[in-house]
Formats: C-alpha cells, structure tokens, sequence
C-alpha cells in the first residue's frame, strides 16, 4: 500500500489493523479511534496530514514512523510517496508569502505576475493556510471588507492548487454532506436559469424575454432559498471556527453573503421592473456569485470545517441544524448522533439548581413558568452578556430572526454581518459608558414592519450588566384605528 499525505486513516486501518493501538498511543487526540462509528465515518474523511496536523505531530516524521511500524509488526515495507515530503516553506514562511502577494495585489500588483511567483516558489496551499493568511492580514490591520474585494482575486491565483486537492466526502446525514447536498441543489436550478438565457439570446431579445420572463422569475425567487444555505453557514460553522481561533474567514465570507443577497433582489427587482439586458445582465452576475461561493465553500471552507473541527464540534452543528432548516433537501441519512455523542467524554446532563422556584422582586416564579413566560412573549429577545458575549435568546412560536443554540457564547459582534460592526459597538460603548439607555430602528422585511429596540440593562448601583434586544413585528399595531376595550371581546 502506498502511503502518503493523503491517505485515509480507514483506509490504513483496514490494510494493517494493528496501527489502531499505536495510533492511538501517539496523541490524545487520537482517543476517538477506539469508537469503531467514528473509524467508518471521519475515518473515511480524515487523512494523515490532517491527523497529524490535529495531533501536532511533524507529517514526515509521522508518515515515516508508520512505515517503520508496518515493516517491525508484519515484515511488509510499504511504499512512501517521497513527493509530499520535498522540502517546502514551513509553515509561516509560506503564510508570510501568501500575505505578501495579496497585499501586491491590493496596492495593484500585475495578478500574472504574482499567481507565475506563486507557482513557482510556493506550488500547494491548503484551505486552513488560506484562512489562517486571511486572518492574519485582518489582524495586521486590512479590513475584512477589503480582503472580501480580493477574496475572488486570491481565490483564483490558488485556484490550481486547490482543484488538485482531493475532493472532500463526509458520510450521508453529516452536516457537511448536507451542505454539499444543497449545493449540487443549487447548481441544478442555476442550470435551468441558464436555459432560460440561451433562449432569450446574447444580445437579449426583449420579445422572447417577455415569453419567458415569468419561468425566470419563478426560478430566480427559488434559488433565492439559497440564503436558509447561508444562515445556516453563519450560525452553525461561523461560531464553531471562531471558537478555534479562526475568526477573520468567517467575517470575510458572510460580507460576500450579503453582496449575494443584495445581488438575488437585484435580479428580482431587475425581471420586474427593467428591460431585458438589464435582466439578463443582474441574473447573470448573481449566478457567478453564487457559483463563486459554492467553490469557496468546497474548495475552503469545507475542507477547513473537516480539518479542523472536533467530533464534538459537528454532533454541536448537527444538534442545532433543524433549528433554522434547509434550502430545497434535507439531510438524506441519520448520521449516528447519538452514539457519538455518547462517546464523548465530556457530553454531560445541564446541571440543574436543586431549588426550581426563583424569588423575584414582585413574585415568584419557577424556571419552567420563566421559559414559558419569556417564550409566549410576542418578541423576540436576546440578552448579551456585559462581556459582549449572546447568553439567552428566546424561542417563541414564529422568529423573526434565525437563532440556533450555537450562538451561545458567541461574541456578539460575530453575530452581525462585517459592514455593520461598528455601528453594533458604537451601542455598545455608549451603553457601557452610561451615555444612552435606548437604540432604536425599524425596517420593511417581507412585508413585515420589524421594530428592533436595544436596551442598556443595569444593576441597581447603576453598573453595566449587559444589553437586551427586543425584536417584534408591529404590521398590525400600526394599522391600529379607533378602540377596541376589554368588553368589546368576543
């Protein structure tokens, strides 16, 4: 067997089962190998770079001490691919590269140029080095906004780097499968939108556009589900990342997930309101922006997830999946929850007070009488914590906004889109500081009049303890006229 960088750790195993106790034996993190639902399922994922990546263990030497292993145990060399240990950049040097050619490029570097000193010099680059160079020049000072203008830009000098990685697989029921499930969903309603287009012609023509205009709409309006696809994405991968460090990458892609919306109402807008070039050309640059993420999310993204998270972290995605559901499939299998949660050492039952009725400053209410009250409120509620972190979020019968329970813990300034962080801390700094008490707006959003209020809470000494949102759809209370009294119910 040839073994490389590359190689599936399932596929190790069923070639020479006697690598599972020395595997384990060399890193803690090696414990879930034991788990025989986790050697058939991120077993088929992982590969000895990853594995040694997540143990901290040099892959040379790693991949070497297997063979050594291989050749005492059972008298049989195995074949070492020599190419995946060439001597290359270590690891910051090739990041310090990387960071390098796209600050070329933001000061107007000839992309040819830097992509042929790419090749050359630096030939593979993995999805985590792409997100840790990210996160680097975010740290170093370029605002996420603008390393969002280049991400397509970057994306394409490591292009051929990155289609020569082996696609990735996860089982059927993973949250990752079925991720990819709602991609291969989009494709396929993007390939009958360009249908739609070859019909109406380059340059378009405005009579047979008219004739197709209503298919086109109606394709445009379901492919805009897509945006289920990205909440999800913000709410169960973005914490999750954040939470190992990795906080710039999701900053960057959900700016490009807001340009994705505002390019699906553009081509709404466009198919109803504007001539058919006008049409044709918004539906067209909406399809390379999706595309364009779907890409980044197989290519990047993805990768970077399986690398990266734990066991743990993905029974964590899963969990909090059905929360905000799914654009056009469901996941098509029950990938094994349950007994890999109970694998997991630290899976523990919440710890309960052993008093359940809480003395309040008007009353007394037990916790389950408090869960109810706050869930029949007709708003939506979330506290962040005086550390600026989500603690509680309220889950009434019709949300106005998706929450999962992986926003818990979350800063709270991960939780908004890129171009409006510093609005959210302006807030927060003045309630901190004791300056104002309220902030105040209002927005139309699917024919729904939405009031989102934000109140300072304090203790009684007048300290900061943290800030309430409260959202709530008052549609019907600005239609209100004349009076309706208590005895006027029936």
């Amino acid at each position: 067997m040839e073994i490389t960088a590359k190689t599936k750790i399932d596929d190790l195993l069923t070639q020479y089962p006697f690598l599972l106790g020395y595997l384990m034996g060399k890193s803690p993190e090696f414990r879930h190998l034991k788990n025989p639902i986790m050697r058939k399922t991120m077993g088929k994922i992982a590969t000895l770079e990853m594995v040694a990546s997540r143990g901290k263990l040099d892959l040379a030497t790693f991949i070497d001490e297997i063979r050594t292993e291989i050749e005492k145990r059972s008298g049989a060399g195995s074949e070492v691919d020599t190419a995946d240990q060439r001597p290359v950049m270590d690891p910051q040097q090739k990041r310090e590269a990387l960071k390098r050619m796209i600050k070329d490029l933001h000061s107007g570097g000839d992309f040819q140029k830097i992509k042929a000193e790419f090749i050359e010099f630096i030939k593979d680059v993995t999805p985590p080095e792409i997100a840790q160079m990210e996160q680097e020049l975010v740290k170093e000072g370029l605002p996420a906004t603008e390393v969002k203008k280049l991400c397509d830009v970057h994306v394409s000098i490591f292009q051929d780097s990155l289609d020569r990685q082996e696609k990735i697989s996860a089982p059927v029921g993973h949250p990752a499968h079925t991720f990819m499930l709602e991609n291969e969903a989009a494709e396929g309603v993007m390939k009958r939108i360009d249908d739609v287009l070859r019909k109406i012609g380059e340059p378009p023509d405005a009579s047979i556009f008219q004739g197709e205009k209503e298919q086109l709409r109606q394709l445009v309006d379901r492919l805009a589900d897509i945006n289920i696809h990205y909440v999800r994405k913000e709410n169960q991968l973005f914490p999750i990342l954040e939470a190992h460090g990795i906080t710039a990458p999701p900053q960057v892609m959900w700016a490009v997930h807001d340009d994705i919306r505002a390019s699906i109402k553009t081509a709404q807008t466009n198919i109803e309101q504007a001539e058919a070039g006008d049409a044709v050309q918004a539906v067209t640059e909406m399809i390379s922006s999706v595309r364009g993420m779907i890409y980044k999310e197989e290519q990047i993204l993805f990768p970077m997830c399986m690398e990266v998270f734990s066991q743990a972290d993905w029974v964590k995605v899963a969990r909090g999946e059905e929360e905000i559901g799914y654009a056009w499939v469901r996941p098509q299998g029950q990938w094994p929850v349950e007994a890999l949660i109970a694998e997991e050492a630290g899976s523990v039952e919440p710890v309960r007070p052993a008093v359940d009725v809480l003395g309040l400053d008007t009353g007394m209410l037990t916790l389950e009488q408090i869960n109810l009250m706050i869930n029949h409120l007709p708003v939506d509620i979330t506290f962040v914590d005086e550390n600026d972190r989500v603690a509680y979020f309220s889950q009434g019968k019709e949300r106005i906004f998706p929450r999962s329970p992986g926003v818990i813990g979350r800063e709270v300034q991960n939780c908004h889109p890129p171009k409006s962080i510093h609005v959210v801390n302006k807030i927060l700094d003045e309630f901190r500081k004791g300056a104002r008490d309220v902030a105040e707006f209002w927005i139309e959003m699917a024919g729904k009049f939405i009031q989102i209020r934000y109140f300072a809470i304090r203790s009684a000494d007048g300290a900061y303890k943290g800030t309430l949102e409260v959202s709530q759809d008052v549609t019907g209370i600005r239609a209100l006229q004349g009076q309706k009294r208590l005895l006027d119910w029936d």
